[in-house]
């Protein structure tokens, strides 16, 4: 598990769109969540790009816990 803050206890899907790139919050901070909006500037985080390889839905982590940065590999489960 990661120090950083729990953000929610469930992933949020995304329609994602093919080739756009998407920067993932890894702090927890950010209040545009799932995605970075400059609040770990003070921390020793960074956010995670990610570019969609096709279009569709997506589950990004919300708990900041997954193994499969940045999305959800179930991990909310069991905090």
């Amino acid at each position: 598990m990661t120090d950083a803050k729990v953000a929610g206890d469930a992933p949020i899907a995304v329609e994602v769109e093919a080739g756009k790139s998407y920067f993932w919050c890894a702090c927890g901070q950010s209040s545009k969540q799932p995605f970075c909006d400059g609040s770990h500037k003070d921390t020793s985080f960074t956010p995670m790009k990610w570019t969609a390889e096709e279009d569709g839905r997506k589950f990004f982590c919300a708990c900041k816990q997954t193994g499969g940065q940045p999305l959800c590999d179930g991990s909310h489960k069991n905090i």
